[in-house]
C-alpha cells in the first residue's frame, strides 16, 4: 500500500470542503485562503486553488468581484452564493457524518486493542 498516495487521496477529498468553508465566513482573497489552509495545516499552492475556485465558480458556487488595489494589478474577491451555501450545509452534514462513524470506528478499534493487550 502507498500511504502517502492515500494521504494525498484523502486530502484532495476535502478540499473543495475546506475552501467552501473558508469563503463561507465571509468575502475573501485568494491568498487569504492558501493563508488559512497553511495555518490548518492543509498546504495548497496557488496553481491548485485557481482551478479548484474555477471549477466552484462555474458550478455556480462562488461569485466574485473586482476590487482596484493600491499596490498592483485589481483582486478578485470570492463569495459564496445561495447555492453555495447550500451546498456547504450539506457538505458539513455529510463530513459531521463521516467524522462521527470514522471516530466510532477507529477509537472501537483502539479499545478492542487495547482490551487485546490487557488480557
Amino acid at each position: 500500500m502507498d500511504i502517502q498516495n492515500t494521504q494525498s487521496q484523502m486530502r484532495k477529498g476535502v478540499l473543495e470542503f475546506c475552501i467552501l468553508s473558508i469563503i463561507q465566513k465571509g468575502e475573501v482573497y485568494p491568498s487569504d485562503i492558501v493563508e488559512q489552509m497553511k495555518a490548518a495545516n492543509l498546504h495548497i499552492l496557488e496553481g491548485t486553488l485557481y482551478p479548484l475556485l474555477t471549477r466552484l465558480k462555474n458550478a455556480g458556487l462562488l461569485n466574485y468581484r473586482w476590487v482596484e488595489s493600491v499596490s498592483g494589478p485589481p483582486r478578485k474577491y470570492f463569495v459564496l452564493t445561495e447555492d453555495g451555501n447550500k451546498a456547504f450545509e450539506v457538505l458539513l452534514n455529510t463530513w459531521n457524518e463521516m467524522t462521527g462513524a470514522v471516530n466510532k470506528l477507529t477509537q472501537n478499534e483502539k479499545a478492542t486493542q487495547e482490551a487485546n493487550t490487557a488480557s
